[in-house]
């Protein structure tokens, strides 16, 4: 029998929560052979408690660190989470498209002392490194692999456990204890591990509620990576309203999950919506005739909708019309039932938004940091509170400034503990106030948060990656056959890269295989030959990055960057700006179309 639960205090006590307001048949379902399988509050509360005594039976105890790694979201996700916190343990979920190095760096600097996996490829990839994890005790998959641990086993083990014992070890957990660490990419490419307590995800996360106001008669679709703290946002509070969660089975199933499950709300990055504009357009510009006219008419109408503006009768009964005729198609795409729509991770393109708020997809954007634990304002989907082009309203717990040089400033209980183990980065981020420097430029709009630059040179692609150019391009130069190389892909959706040749090199180069290198040096940097080398040198350095740090795309240039042009300030470094604008059409040339290695967003 279980007793009313208070107001969740830690993470894992969400789960109490629902089951004690919002008991739900299928608080989690995920589909297995083609059919959703569903997990009751009653089999989620259970499944955890098991884990998590079996957890301690092996010996975890407060403040010791799990990590985590998936590819696709999983209710497996879920139980680790809340076992792991319901000891006092620490849980570290990690992107699966890190490299091994990347991996090591992590796992040491945590001290994990489990890992957990979701498939035999990953758990091949920890195998390599295993050696190198002193602290490593096990590794546990969620697939059944034959003579690896399963995560099944600390189940099992669990159920023989006394409950009491468990609950002893809850009551040793504190609001303010280290819920988890999630590690972020740095200026300098070494991850940092951002440090966020139970009352940092919880005061974030029943803030949002508000706002986005799930119910438990409603479904959330999720299908960002678990890991990524918006998502996680996202998830704590869908448990806590009773909101069914439904995970899609991979990014490339979206759409069909989508109309499979018919969700009320789900949150997304820009480049997913970008991708589905694009196949809509597609499809569009496909037809002929009158369908075509329609669909070109109904999206010109789009473009101009604002929520805030009355266009005036005409437009309002023209847009009613195209809603019938060309939007209800788009709405059907979404499932037909999405009531909000959350976008993060990355900036979203006002034109969109425009045109999906037209087609009554309510779109809502909003900002924020990991160190934040995500949220830090966000655009509300109802009463007339979602400003296209701005971020939203700052959080009610929160507070912003903005600084003499326009960079928020913010301050509030989501706020990290800051970075593990690096208390000079966290001295940079956090002052002695309290206030959070986010290295973002921003400014108030009536009352509104609007972003509108970026004062660190790092930069998150359309998928909501962080990308540190600066390490790319260090890398890169270490070629005999690159100059200059500026990496670029702020909320585009791969990097690319601007390269000056090295010349010299590259004469002398062909000129001893008796390749004759003749014209200027802009006609050389179109020759085949000098082409296929600066691709095989970008392939070769692309190597020691992950995924969606590699550059998919260059442009060579004939010239070099320079003090006298304003591309090179007085110490040597790069004005991005400046070059940016100087080579605007060389780089809107690269994102023209996708490059033939693109993958889908992960």
């Amino acid at each position: 029998m279980t007793m009313p639960a208070p107001v969740p205090m830690r993470v894992f006590d969400l789960i109490s929560h629902q089951l004690a307001h919002h008991p739900k048949p299928d608080a989690l379902a995920s589909k297995v052979d083609g059919l959703w399988k569903k997990i009751s509050t009653q089999e989620f509360y259970d499944t955890v408690n098991h884990i998590a005594l079996g957890l301690a039976g092996i010996g975890i105890k407060k403040g010791d660190t799990i990590a985590n790694i998936n590819e696709t979201s999983r209710p497996e996700w879920n139980f680790i989470d809340a076992a792991a916190m319901s000891v006092g343990a620490v849980h570290v979920p990690v992107y699966p498209t890190l490299t091994a190095e990347d991996y090591k760096f992590i796992f040491n600097d945590a001290g994990v002392k489990l890992i957990f996996v979701s498939s035999d490829a990953l758990y091949k990839v920890i195998c390599t490194i295993a050696a190198d994890i002193p602290t490593l005790q096990g590794i546990y998959t969620y697939d059944k692999i034959t003579g690896v641990k399963q995560w099944t086993e600390l189940r099992e083990a669990g159920k023989s456990q006394s409950i009491a014992e468990l609950e002893s070890l809850k009551a040793n957990v504190a609001p303010n204890d280290l819920a988890t660490l999630i590690y972020t990419s740095g200026t300098t490419g070494t991850p940092k591990g951002v440090m966020l307590s139970h009352r940092n995800l919880l005061s974030n996360a029943l803030t949002c509620t508000k706002y986005m106001k799930a119910t438990a008669e409603e479904t959330a679709l999720s299908f960002l990576p678990l890991c990524h703290i918006f998502e996680r946002l996202m998830i704590n509070m869908y448990i806590y309203e009773g909101c069914s969660i439904y995970y899609a089975q991979n990014l490339t199933t979206i759409a069909d999950d989508l109309k499979d499950v018919k969700p009320n709300i789900f949150a997304t990055v820009p480049r997913v919506l970008e991708k589905i504009y694009d196949k809509i357009v597609a499809r569009g510009n496909g037809l002929t005739g009158v369908k075509r006219m329609l669909f070109k008419w109904a999206m010109e109408l789009g473009h101009r909708y604002d929520p805030q503006i009355n266009h005036g009768a005409i437009y309002n009964v023209q847009l009613a019309l195209a809603g019938k005729l060309v939007f209800s198609k788009w709405r059907e795409a979404f499932g037909g039932n999405v009531r909000a729509l959350v976008s993060g991770g990355a900036a979203l393109q006002p034109r969109l938004a425009r045109i999906f708020l037209a087609a009554q997809i309510n779109v809502c954007e909003g900002y924020g940091l990991t160190e934040s634990s995500p949220v830090i304002a966000v655009n509300r989907p109802d009463g007339g509170r979602n400003r296209v082009g701005t971020v939203g309203e700052v959080v009610e717990d929160g507070e912003v400034k903005i600084a003499d040089d326009g960079e928020i400033l913010y301050r509030g209980p989501n706020v990290m503990l800051g970075y593990y183990r690096r208390p000079d980065l966290t001295a940079e981020v956090l002052d002695k106030d309290g206030w959070l420097h986010t290295g973002d430029i921003g400014e108030y709009t009536d009352g509104y948060l609007k972003i509108t630059d970026r004062k660190k040179e790092i930069f998150k692609t359309s998928g909501g990656k962080y990308v540190a150019p600066q390490v790319i391009e260090n890398k890169m130069k270490e070629s005999r056959y690159i100059e200059q190389v500026l990496i670029i892909g702020e909320h585009k959706n791969f990097p690319a890269a601007l390269i000056v040749p090295s010349f010299t090199n590259i004469k002398a180069k062909f000129d001893h295989e008796g390749i004759l290198l003749e014209g200027t040096d802009a006609e050389i940097i179109g020759h085949p030959a000098v082409l296929a080398l600066i691709d095989r040198e970008v392939a070769r350095y692309n190597e020691n990055f992950a995924h969606y740090m590699q550059v998919k795309k260059f442009t060579l240039l004939p010239n070099e960057w320079t003090t006298a042009k304003g591309e090179l300030s007085a110490k040597l470094s790069y004005r991005r700006k400046v070059i940016h604008k100087n080579y605007e059409a060389q780089i809107e040339a690269m994102y023209k179309t996708e490059p033939a290695t693109e993958k889908a967003v992960s």
